[in-house]
């Protein structure tokens, strides 16, 4: 009889144990996060040099952190980019994230699309300009869904360029003309402050002229051409990006010119330049940004907000002044394709005693 009671009871207690561990499992499916989804709006073209390699860093970050990443091309284009915009919104299934760009300043019709969505939203690389924001508000104001932005120590790059060249003309004096990118890009703008803050410093140095060359090799050799001709005495030119540099450069040598250059990327063609000593100032590292905003989305995501780790809007002091050295270990590793980061050590969520963030290219660069 005892056995019997225990035979039951031992039945009884299996029966239970199985139906919660079957109640467990059921529950984890119910609960199970779906992996964080990004859609990102790349203002460029899709075989854009910079935006090639910028986009490569950002699905490698992805890769490490489980994100699935989507990137959808401008081409250059407002329009096209409103579309896109236009096109996540109506899919059938919304991004966990969108990743927007405010190029030609699209970034305030995009918050209005998606004023209503579940979508949020994170500025990267520019942000709405302060004119923008007097309208529309900031991040986390008018549209509850806007959770931040990311952008690039830009006015400082301009600064480094600028002092870099003037520093290797004879006592900080001469003439100098400028190249800058697309006048509606807050990049450009914040790169020409950091030109005229050092200027200011320097008032024996003579800024003759400021085109925008719209960040093209092509466009920026044309205005070269006349320009260079309508100034004989200019011996330093500053540029706001490699391809640019390069147009200056063309018409320079077929004007049998020779001029000091500064440029910013880090195409193999702009580090070869830099070793060469054919570029004098190189500017780089904000390449890697997209990947830190997705280590960002991947914290809060996990629970941990950016906002309490270094502010809703951050600044990433990524720019920095390459030498031959430099550039010579960076081009030796992206030939080797060791040209990778693990993007894993720059997250909070996975590393606990972070307190914020702080990507870098440093370990590129060794």
């Amino acid at each position: 009889m005892i056995g019997s009671v225990v035979g039951i009871a031992s039945l009884l207690l299996f029966s239970m144990l199985s139906s919660l561990v079957s109640a467990a499992s059921a529950g984890a499916l119910v609960t199970a996060k779906a992996p964080v989804s990004v859609v990102f709006i790349n203002p460029g073209y899709a075989n854009e040099p910079f935006w090639v390699g910028y986009i490569g860093y950002m699905h490698e970050a992805a890769a490490d952190l489980g994100i699935e990443l989507r990137v959808l091309d401008g081409e250059r284009d407002q329009l096209k980019v409103l579309q896109h915009a236009r096109d996540v919104l109506q899919a059938q299934e919304q991004p966990t994230y969108l990743v927007f760009v405010n190029e030609h300043y699209a970034g305030p019709e995009i918050l209005r699309l998606f004023a209503d969505s579940q979508t949020k939203l994170f500025a990267l690389h520019s942000t709405l300009t302060p004119d923008q924001q007097a309208i529309a508000g900031g991040s986390r104001e008018k549209y509850h869904n806007w959770i931040g932005s990311l952008v690039p120590n830009d006015e400082d790059a301009g600064y480094l360029m600028a002092k870099a060249l003037i520093a290797l003309a004879p006592a900080g004096s001469g003439e100098m003309v400028a190249f800058s990118g697309i006048k509606q890009t807050p990049s450009a703008t914040l790169r020409e402050a950091g030109l005229h803050r050092a200027l200011a410093e320097h008032p024996g140095m003579r800024l003759r002229q400021l085109l925008y060359g719209e960040w093209s090799s092509q466009r920026a050799y044309e205005q070269a051409q006349v320009l260079l001709a309508r100034y004989p005495d200019v011996g330093l030119v500053w540029a706001a990006n490699d391809e640019m540099a390069f147009g200056v450069m063309r018409a320079a040598e077929e004007q049998g010119r020779q001029l000091r250059y500064s440029a910013l990327n880090n195409s193999t063609k702009v580090l070869q330049a830099r070793i060469d000593g054919r570029v004098s100032a190189l500017v780089s590292g904000h390449f890697i940004l997209g990947g830190c905003a997705l280590v960002m989305l991947h914290d809060h995501a996990a629970g941990m907000d950016f906002a309490t780790r270094g502010g809703k809007d951050q600044q990433a002091n990524l720019f920095r002044m390459l030498n031959k050295q430099d550039a010579l270990n960076f081009l030796r590793r992206i030939k080797t394709r060791d040209a990778s980061l693990d993007f894993r050590r720059f997250s909070t969520a996975l590393n606990p005693g972070r307190q914020g963030y702080d990507c870098s290219i440093d370990g590129l660069l060794r």
